[in-house]
């Protein structure tokens, strides 16, 4: 049965899934079960590998809350349902365990810096005048980092780095502290405290935020790749600090996950053919 194709207006599908192995059934499966998915996860990770979509990349999970995640990214919901179908058909029945899955789409915020913020910023701070040569230069120079900005927000390329952290947030909707009664423009100051908090970190960790309003329990994703867990426990932690996350934010489980090709990951994971 094909499913029916559905696309976002812009952006792309993505969705985390955590699995605990069960042993007793790999170890029960036969010989040429077991082979088969030694041969099938390779070969649906590998056709699916692009810089961003379709692409599913494999984790083995640390601290015991799973032992094995996957992250789908891909164009079409009916392909991400696909896939995730797709990785649990490589192993014997039941092997694979749900513990937590969070499916979300990759948006702009609100909050992004517009041309007009640009603008200001050149003639304020910058003091270009308008008509010059100079900010017609600075211009074209803003515009094209916020369609960079805009194009890598929607179509992530996420680096192969060896950590991969995720946790899902929303905004605390409680009394005085209700997110959603605050204006626009109040938003916007909070979020540009916290978006310069998270730039000092570049380099060292890249983050992709996806939301998940009305799609999942929380409304958005945060993963965060990096190359050390001191990275990614030391952005988070010094973003509790902004006033958007100490007064507004309430975070779920976190997960932190090694990165590893298929062939590697099932060797980890001692589920030897």
């Amino acid at each position: 049965m094909n499913l029916p194709a559905v696309k976002l207006s812009q952006g792309i599908h993505v969705i985390h899934l955590f699995y605990r192995i069960e042993r007793q059934l790999w170890r029960q499966a036969s010989y040429e079960m077991r082979k088969a998915a030694h041969e099938k996860l390779p070969a649906l990770v590998a056709s699916n590998s692009n810089p961003c979509q379709p692409r599913i990349t494999c984790y083995a999970n640390v601290g015991g809350k799973a032992d094995i995640a996957f992250m789908i990214q891909t164009l079409t919901l009916n392909a991400c349902a696909e896939l995730h179908r797709q990785i649990e058909a490589c192993f014997p029945a039941g092997v694979l365990r749900p513990i937590y899955s969070f499916f979300s789409v990759t948006e702009l915020t609100e909050y992004m810096p517009t041309e007009e913020d640009a603008r200001r910023r050149l003639i304020h701070q910058e003091k270009l005048d308008p008509a010059s040569e100079a900010f017609a230069k600075r211009m074209a120079e803003e515009q094209a980092r916020i369609q960079e900005y805009m194009h890598y927000r929607l179509y992530p390329e996420l680096p192969d780095w060896e950590l991969m952290g995720f946790y899902p947030m929303r905004k605390r909707r409680e009394g005085n502290d209700n997110w959603y009664m605050l204006d626009f423009e109040t938003r916007k100051k909070l979020m540009g405290g916290h978006a310069r908090t998270g730039r000092k970190y570049a380099g060292r960790v890249v983050q992709m935020i996806t939301g998940s309003t009305g799609l999942d329990d929380w409304e958005w994703g945060v993963t965060l790749i990096a190359r050390q867990a001191d990275d990614i426990k030391s952005i988070v932690y010094e973003m509790r600090f902004d006033e958007v996350s100490a007064r507004y934010a309430d975070f779920g489980a976190f997960y932190i996950n090694l990165r590893l090709p298929p062939d590697a990951l099932l060797s980890h994971l001692r589920l030897e053919i």
